[in-house]
Order: structure tokens, then sequence, then C-alpha cells
């Protein structure tokens, strides 16, 4: 057998492992790991699956990961969600659809300490689709745009997913990061752009509220002063190169610690469990980046990448073109898989593909968390609809499916922009590094 055929056959493998709802990390380092053995031999292969992990446990870029996460779980205690969500209510609640307006831009606050799709969700979830609900909007707007928002988890900096690329994919994260901005900000301006478009044609599915005086807003944008001046004080050094992602991430750990500490959230127990779901979580992460670098380098020595690329050159569609058709794959497979998955699996795949064409390998990784976060609202397997679903129990899965359709339609375009105008990513960092 050919190594491209066997290359294939461990793709096959690695999605029906994936279906089964074997772990991603399992899934990756067992396929890849049998592949090299099937390749290379035994020895050569435990040799080399044991370089890749000594090599990736001990770069400086990985510590960036927990300590990030921490600072996020010390912001969840210090009840940051429900600041963001508060001031966006407070100076949008007033406008038909200002609440669905401020759940998006609560998700895009909170995103940006936290990292996560599924915990944005989930913690603006809590706070936005009651109030929501208790106001008379209708139950697909609320949940539509708290399932579209929450993605912005993943986009907004930092980014768990785009630092897990950063690794992979050997880029630099700060990169990545200051390339996501403009992305994840245009990201949210189309979810708005829905919202008023959906109440301008059916205004009784979000009722106008009353206005909220100026006293109210300032004593909202107080409470939040400490954490926006924090996320400025992450994301701007990190834009500005005054720090690297990892001590933007000890900034901004150490920061949350002394905003809950001064808040008088801080216990022990509080401090218990975020240094838990720090550690646990990183230590998945972990798992399943050594899975993806194992798993990498047996399709790298299948030459499966070279007979892809040259299979698509061989089209003649051109950078644009072939983006586009790759972003119909990207979508179709995220029909089945979820997104990290989707994001693991095609990397190693499709970078050499991207490299070949000229684009920048930077671009790629926003493009490819675009991809993924479509996958987050794509039903069926979309984990944001069913992270609703949980938060809002009595309202039909179906009704959260049909909330988030516009909301998709949207991603699509954005997407299809993202492709035809690379500058959306590409230009923020280009202006910095003059």
């Amino acid at each position: 057998m050919s190594g491209p055929m066997i290359g294939m056959l461990g793709v096959v493998i690695l999605l029906l492992l994936l279906v089964a709802g074997t772990p991603i990390g399992v899934a990756l380092g067992l396929v890849g790991l049998g592949g090299l053995v099937l390749t290379l031999g035994l020895e050569p292969a435990l040799i080399k699956s044991a370089v890749l992990t000594f090599e990736t446990m001990t770069r400086y870029e990985l510590g960036t990961l927990p300590l990030f996460m921490l600072m996020a779980h010390l912001c969840f205690a210090a009840e940051a969600s429900r600041d963001f969500f508060d001031v966006a209510a407070r100076f949008l609640g007033h406008r038909r659809g200002g609440l669905a307006y401020a759940s998006v831009a609560g998700c895009a606050g909170f995103g940006s300490i936290n990292g996560s799709s599924l915990a944005t969700t989930a913690t603006i979830g809590l706070v936005a689709l009651p109030e929501m609900r208790s106001r008379g909007y209708s139950d697909a707007l609320a949940t539509g745009s708290v399932a579209a928002g929450g993605t912005l988890g993943q986009m907004i900096p930092p980014s768990g997913a785009l630092i897990v690329y950063g690794i992979i994919a050997e880029q630099s994260i700060g990169s990545l990061f200051t390339a996501a901005i403009v992305p994840g900000i245009t990201q949210m301006l189309s979810y708005m752009l829905v919202i008023a478009l959906l109440v301008w044609w059916r205004p009784r599915i979000a009722p106008a509220l009353p206005r909220a005086s100026w006293a109210e807003r300032f004593s909202a944008l107080k409470r939040m002063i400490d954490i926006g001046l924090l996320v400025l004080l992450v994301t701007g050094g990190i834009v500005m190169g005054w720090v690297t992602p990892s001590e933007a991430a000890a900034v901004g750990a150490t920061g949350a610690f002394i905003i809950c500490l001064l808040r008088r959230k801080l216990t022990l127990a509080t401090l218990h469990k975020a240094l838990f779901e720090t550690l646990k979580t990183s230590g998945l992460i972990y798992l399943v980046i050594i899975g993806a670098l194992v798993f990498a380098a047996f399709v790298s020595v299948t030459g499966l990448t070279d007979t892809i690329a040259q299979g698509i050159a061989g089209l003649g569609l051109g950078p644009v073109g072939t983006m586009l058709l790759v972003a119909v794959f990207l979508l179709l497979v995220g029909s089945v898989l979820d997104g990290l998955a989707l994001m693991l699996l095609t990397t190693p795949i499709l970078l050499p593909l991207v490299a070949d064409l000229g684009l920048s390998p930077i671009w790629f990784g926003i493009f490819l968390v675009r991809a993924m976060e479509i996958g987050f609202v794509h039903p069926p397997i979309g984990m944001n609809l069913y992270v609703i679903q949980g938060v809002a129990r009595d309202v039909p899965l179906m009704r959260v499916f049909k909330g988030v359709v516009p909301f998709l339609l949207a991603d699509l375009v954005h997407l299809v922009l993202l492709i035809v105008f690379p500058v959306i990513a590409m230009g923020l960092l280009d202006w910095v590094g003059r």
C-alpha cells in the first residue's frame, strides 16, 4: 500500500474513532502512533513520538494556556460576565432588540478574558436568557443571539483555539491574537446587523424597554472599570509588542487575582476551584496537542499532504477558488465533528496546501478558527446549541436551531468575505508591524 493511501486510511480511522466518541487527544495519538509504526517501524515511531512529546512539553509558549485559563476562572469568580452584560444592557437595552445586542456585546467582552466558546455561551446565557425572556423577547431571538455570540469567545483574544493552532502550526501566538481583533469585531457587528434586520422585520419579537438613566449607566460602567483595564492591558500589550503572550498571560492572571481579592470574592474554595479547573482543562488540552503533533508527523511521512496539494492545484482554481472549496469541505466535515476535532484533523493536511498557494499561515489560522466557530452553531452537532438548550431547558431544541439560522447565514457571508478580502485579518497585523 502506498504512503498516501496509508495516510488516507489513517484519516478514515480517525474520523470513525471521533464519531464513535473517542476523546480527541487519544484518537489522534493512537492513529498517529499506529501509522508511524506502520510506515517507519516500531522503534523509530516510539523515538519520534517521545521526542515530539518532550519538545512540546518544554516549549515556553505552552505556559500561555493555563495562565489565561486561570485568568478566566478568577474573572468568572469576580462576576465579570454579569458586569459586561449589565453595561451593554444599560446603554443598549432601551432600543428594540437592545438586550440581544447586549448579549452579543457581553459575549465579546467576556470572550476577551475567557477564550472559550462553550464557557462564554453558558456564562452569558445564564445571565442574559432569563432577562430577555422575562421582557417578552422571542425564544428564537434570545437563544440564537447568545448561541452565535458565544462563538466570539474563540475569536476575541486571548483565544484558546488560536493558542493551540499557534503551537501546532509553529506560528506566533501574538501575531495570531493581533490578526484576530478585526475579524472578531466585524463578526460581532455582523450579528448585530442580523438582530437589527430581524427586529425591523418583526418588531414584536423584541419589545422596546425603558431607557436607563445616565446614573444607572455610569454605575454599571464603574463596576467593570477594573476588568476593562485588565483586558486593555493584556490585549493592548500583546498588540503593541510591549509584552509577549506568555508575559501578558502572567499579567492577566495576577491582575485577575488582585481584582477578585479587591472585590472580596476570593476565598479558599474559589481559589481551589479555579486552580483545579485550570489544571484539569490544561492537562486535557496538552494531551490533545501532543496527539495532534504525532498525527501530523504521521500524515507528513505518508506524503498525503503533497498528494492532496497537487490534486487541488491541478484544478486551477487559484487561491480564492481553492479556499472557497476548502471552506465547503470544512463546513461539511464540521457538520459531524466538533470544532476542536475539525481544527486538529485538518491543520496538518491543509497547512502545506495553504503554503503552496502563497497564503499566510497566520491568515489561515484565523480562517480555520472562523470555520471552527461555525461548527459550534451548525446543526445538528453545534455544541453551543446544546449548551443553550441546557440553560433554557423548557425551550425545544428545534426552536434553538431555528433561532440560530439567521446568524449562521451571517457567519457564512463573513467567512466568504474573509477569503476574498484577507486584509480583514492581516491589515492590523501589517499596520502594527510597520
